[in-house]
């Protein structure tokens, strides 16, 4: 079975308002690795002020990674302000699930860079409307 996301952006911070509101969302739940961090763990330049710019505008966020590296999520998770679930096991459903029972939200759009976890999550899951992911052009 080939997934595919719905959408290809170079990044996550091109996901704006408008965006959002046009796929009627509430949420984005936000992959760490090549989504928010860099291999050498460097935060994704203006990601902090894109969070911020949507939290503002009432846009829930909740990070769900694979990762067993607690101090890594902890530090991406104290510097965006964002809640987090790490060594989620995806493609397993229950992070997924977890998240959107806490949120109370049914609308949301994973974003990731990888095809075995988060897009195939995404594109079996009947909670999760929209698939996404993001890649560097570069």
């Amino acid at each position: 079975m080939l997934i595919y996301p719905d959408v290809y952006l170079e990044n996550v911070t091109k996901i704006d308002i408008n965006f959002i509101q046009k796929h009627k969302l509430k949420a984005l739940i936000l992959d760490i690795d090549n989504t928010l961090i860099d291999f050498d763990k460097v935060l994704l330049d203006g990601a902090k002020e894109w969070c911020n710019n949507l939290k503002g505008q009432g846009i829930r966020f909740y990070i769900l990674s694979n990762t067993n590296k607690k101090t890594k999520v902890e530090n991406v998770s104290n510097e965006l302000g964002i809640p987090y679930i790490m060594f989620a096991k995806k493609p397993f459903k229950s992070g997924f699930l977890k998240v959107q029972k806490e949120l109370n939200i049914k609308d949301s759009m994973q974003i990731g860079v990888v095809r075995r976890s988060d897009i195939y999550r995404c594109g079996r899951s009947k909670k999760s409307k929209y698939v996404f992911n993001t890649y560097k052009t570069n």
